[in-house]
């Protein structure tokens, strides 16, 4: 993230806060710094106790500033779409400690299944479905995670299905017909599309192995949303 971006995230955070009066003791450390800590937690996934010596608090105050402040960076799902908008969703599975939930996945680790929905044109993301176990497959989380009903009727393609260029079929190898090799190609190209985005948000390597319990896993990943939306200009 550039020094502009982070500037912007919390100028916008900074306005939320406004006149909003909160119980209890001020934070230690200011408004920056508890942006920077949530985020260097989730770029780096070290530990609280090893994250908080850094910026001087214990680690109970480092997972309450985790806790209270990644909830406030969270993606801000898009209510409204331009008329002829397509989107492109697929669904990403993210290792995760809480196996309250999370079930055993394809990659035989316990995950959850997140199905993200970006626009097409842009590759911003526009909605991210709430966790589901990730022996869900895609068809099914697309529903369950409440994804669906965030877009509503807008036009959307699912970036799961598989193009092959090739056809198996008793056991020959069958070379496929020139109009089902040009609409194969079109979906390599939509699928790429959402694998490259994928890729950016995973270099935050709280995807890889999230420790988080509860509602943690979702608010990380709403707000790495919101982080590479910013990286990307929006």
């Amino acid at each position: 993230m550039s020094p502009r971006s982070f500037g912007a995230l919390v100028r916008g955070l900074r306005r939320e806060e406004g006149g909003v009066s909160r119980p209890g003791r001020p934070w230690s450390l200011s408004l920056e710094d508890r942006v920077l800590l949530v985020v260097a937690y989730w770029r780096t996934n070290l530990t609280l106790r090893q994250l908080a010596p850094l910026f001087g608090v214990s680690k109970s105050a480092a997972a309450r500033i985790v806790r209270c402040t990644g909830p406030l960076l969270a993606l801000k799902q898009r209510q409204r779409f331009r008329r002829g908008t397509v989107l492109i969703v697929d669904g990403t599975l993210v290792p995760t400690r809480d196996r309250t939930i999370a079930q055993q996945s394809k990659n035989y680790r316990y995950s959850t299944n997140h199905q993200i929905v970006l626009d097409a044109a842009s590759t911003l993301v526009v909605a991210v479905g709430r966790p589901v176990p990730g022996n869900r497959n895609d068809c099914r989380a697309w529903e369950e995670s409440g994804a669906k009903a965030m877009v509503g009727q807008v036009t959307t393609l699912t970036a799961a299905i598989a193009a092959p260029g090739y056809s198996f079929r008793t056991g020959v190898l069958q070379e496929l017909a020139a109009w089902k090799q040009q609409h194969n190609a079109s979906h390599r190209r939509v699928r790429a599309r959402v694998e490259h985005a994928f890729a950016r948000m995973k270099t935050w390597k709280i995807l890889r192995d999230c420790r988080l319990k509860g509602e943690g896993v979702h608010h990380a990943m709403l707000g790495i949303a919101h982080l590479h939306n910013l990286g990307l200009g929006a």
